[in-house]
């Protein structure tokens, strides 16, 4: 199993929903990047469970760095973070052992690792995973912003419901970066959380649209063929459980236009050159042209649902039906929102590494 992430900058997970804890290894931080852990707990704030939209599992999620931090600041040795779980309840999934959940990784993981996996919970592909991501990108995040990066996800759809789209980057930043339930429009936001309630409520579940835009980057990033930028955050972003598509710019729309629609006009403005138009997303060639990345990643409904499902019992070889217990969300696309900028940021950080030194990010001395 391949757990690790990254060029310069790389990122490996570990851990099972079920298990002690769960945490992250982050190699190759450059020294000197401030840590601010009062940040970092309010990133895992973004990504924990909340009233009735929600899995009532409820981890605190008091993580500890065992190493690469030292005086509040980043050593240049890797940095370890650790998550215990304290919630568990791993007698919700002994009698499903060998029922294969529909939407769900029990099958394959079975399949993969000869019945030695974790089973409990969906053990290494639980969601619960991405929470040690979250805590390295409260890392990550603050030392792109010190180089006037910015990165921001809302929900661009849910339950077939549609929020606004962007319209002033740097308002828009600031106000989902603050929102707990990252929506642009607050008659979409409670629109979106009684589709998701209603959903609760009949035992099934939604799933929705995440748009990122990320501000603030050079022009020249990237590679030509396999490290494009699309490439490599469509890989990362493609790591989030429940994550089905990843589009750029206009993405699928592009494929109806014609080249007159879908190109983007270079003018000079202001001494720069920018686009007149973001159809690309920011991106030509694979290699960043200076203009806001725009990302949006499709995340299919919560596999766990509360209703009768048919299925097979892979150890019996036996068709069966199973209807599942435990606590699950209705719909994870508000919880998945700072995991998408957390990978985001890990990606983005990693390829200006690549470009500009794997000092770029550090602090003064």
């Amino acid at each position: 199993m391949k757990n690790t992430f990254g060029n310069q900058i790389a990122l490996t997970i570990f851990g099972e929903s079920h298990g002690t804890g769960i945490g992250v290894v982050l190699d190759g931080l450059a020294p000197g990047i401030p840590v601010d852990e009062g940040f970092i707990r309010s990133q895992l704030q973004k990504r924990r469970p909340a009233g009735k939209i929600s899995t009532a599992r409820r981890e605190a999620d008091e993580y500890v760095i065992e190493s690469g931090v030292f005086n509040g600041h980043t050593t240049g040795t890797p940095v370890c973070i650790v998550i215990p779980n304290t919630a568990q309840r791993s007698g919700d999934y002994a009698a499903t052992r060998s029922k294969a959940r529909p939407g769900h990784a029990d099958y394959t993981a079975y399949c993969k690792y000869h019945g030695f996996e974790d089973y409990r919970g969906g053990g290494h592909f639980s969601g619960r995973i991405t929470a040690g991501l979250v805590a390295a990108g409260g890392i990550l995040i603050p030392a792109l912003a010190a180089k006037g990066i910015g990165i921001a996800t809302h929900i661009s759809r849910c339950a077939g419901i549609d929020d606004r789209a962007f319209e002033d980057p740097a308002a828009d930043t600031v106000a989902l970066n603050q929102a707990d339930f990252p929506v642009l429009s607050p008659e979409a936001a409670q629109k979106m959380q009684e589709a998701i309630e209603l959903a609760a409520q009949e035992g099934d579940s939604v799933g929705g649209i995440l748009e990122t835009l990320i501000t603030g980057l050079p022009a020249g990033l990237g590679e030509p063929w396999f490290d494009t930028v699309e490439g490599m955050l469509a890989h990362a972003l493609f790591s989030i459980p429940a994550v089905k598509g990843v589009s750029f710019g206009d993405g699928f729309e592009l494929a109806d236009q014609r080249g007159s629609a879908a190109n983007d006009p270079f003018r000079r403005e202001n001494g720069r050159i920018i686009t007149t138009k973001n159809s690309n997303g920011g991106i030509n060639g694979g290699i960043t042209n200076g203009m806001p990345l725009l990302i949006r990643c499709a995340v299919k409904p919560t596999p766990s649902i509360y209703r009768e499902q048919q299925t097979v019992d892979f150890m019996t070889g036996e068709n069966t039906v199973l209807q599942i217990k435990g606590r699950h969300d209705p719909c994870i696309v508000h919880r998945a929102r700072i995991v998408a900028d957390s990978i985001c940021a890990l990606v983005i950080a990693d390829l200006l590494a690549g470009r500009f030194g794997t000092d770029y990010l550090g602090g003064e001395e």
